[in-house]
């Protein structure tokens, strides 16, 4: 099961960018990576959480998961597809 199967079955989420210093190109060792994530209506502030925690132990970085329903000014996004 891919990492993506594994967010969507689980956290009921769907990572969709990332934003933020990534993006500006202005990050450092200590930056947080920025998320924008589609959390399907069933989904509830534990799946959120949990999500967050997962990626961290994965990734091996602290990250900030954002939920796009909740993100009002998309500014500096950059569609996951896109990067390489």
């Amino acid at each position: 099961m891919s990492i993506t199967d594994v967010i969507r079955q689980k956290y009921k989420a769907e990572i969709k960018g990332i934003f933020g210093s990534y993006v500006r190109s202005d990050f450092h060792a200590d930056s947080d990576l920025d998320l924008l994530v589609d959390f399907d209506d069933g989904a509830d502030l534990m799946d959120h959480v949990n999500l967050q925690r997962f990626l961290e132990d994965r990734l091996e970085c602290k990250i900030d998961v954002v939920s796009r329903h909740s993100c009002r000014e998309k500014k500096n996004f950059m569609p996951l597809f896109s990067i390489t």
